[in-house]
């Protein structure tokens, strides 16, 4: 593991996490997670079963907690006590689990985040022992400050969740990537292989993604594609791009040593 991702202090293989919500059923969920090479797999605890409906299907029979690592979340609440709240229960389902995904909603349009809410919720949760990855707006500013709370991971949208947009601001990304000291993760937004490239690209430490694949055509087919993209864009991060120019055009080959008209 030469190039890990490291969050909260273990290591992963891969750099593409993965939702679990959207498919039509769990098969689909376990054929393209499968597919995606995810280890790490996020859970909405309002909307699917980890446990919490006796009797129900649950995630757990067809992705094992000991093969992947759960990140519940808590998509669907729009205030820091219901987020709170939630991780809470996640925790006590999941037998002590701490690695969470936090976001609270401002708007149930846009689904953009509630950057007060979040930051309150924030502060809550690390006091209590969770490590908290958190969903956030593009603001360096705010991203700055949830790392000072204690957050393990930041997560910034591209674009909002599930317009498949893409990566709108890769300023004010690159500005995050900076000056973080934990891992920085494109949450939202991503619609397509290219988008998740460009992102790993610009150096983020990984993806995170639900409609791109569950709402593809597709699905196990283009987590095939975001698995590879996501490792295509990381190698190009590392390997550094040549630098743009404009008409400046450079030999592909050497002119050196070549055999002259008059010779």
């Amino acid at each position: 593991m030469d190039d890990a991702l490291t969050i909260a202090g273990r290591a992963y293989h891969s750099r593409l996490l993965v939702g679990t919500g959207k498919y039509k059923d769990f098969e689909e969920t376990r054929a393209a997670v499968e597919a995606s090479g995810a280890e790490i797999v996020t859970v909405a605890i309002r909307r699917t079963n980890i446990g919490q409906n006796a009797g129900e299907a649950s995630l757990l029979d067809f992705l094992p907690p000991s093969r992947y690592t759960y990140l519940p979340n808590t998509a669907g609440c729009y205030t820091a006590e219901d987020a709170v709240r939630t991780l809470r229960l996640a925790r006590e389902l999941l037998d002590g689990h701490s690695l969470v995904k936090l976001e609270v909603l401002g708007d149930p349009k846009t689904l953009f985040p509630d950057m007060p809410e979040t930051l309150r919720a924030a502060e809550t949760l690390v006091k209590e022992g969770f490590e908290v990855m958190v969903y956030c707006s593009d603001d360096p500013i705010q991203a700055r400050r949830l790392e000072e709370i204690g957050c393990v991971a930041i997560m910034p949208l591209a674009s909002i969740i599930g317009s498949g947009m893409g990566i709108l601001n890769p300023w004010n990304l690159r500005l995050i990537i900076e000056q973080a000291r934990v891992p920085v993760l494109v949450d939202a937004g991503v619609g397509t292989a290219s988008d998740a490239a460009i992102a790993m690209e610009l150096g983020c430490d990984a993806v995170l993604m639900n409609s791109a694949i569950a709402h593809a055509k597709n699905p196990v087919l283009m987590a095939r594609a975001m698995k590879k993209a996501v490792a295509a864009g990381r190698e190009a991060f590392l390997a550094g791009r040549m630098p743009r120019k404009l008409y400046l055009a450079e030999p592909s080959s050497p002119s050196e040593g070549l055999i002259s008209a008059a010779g």
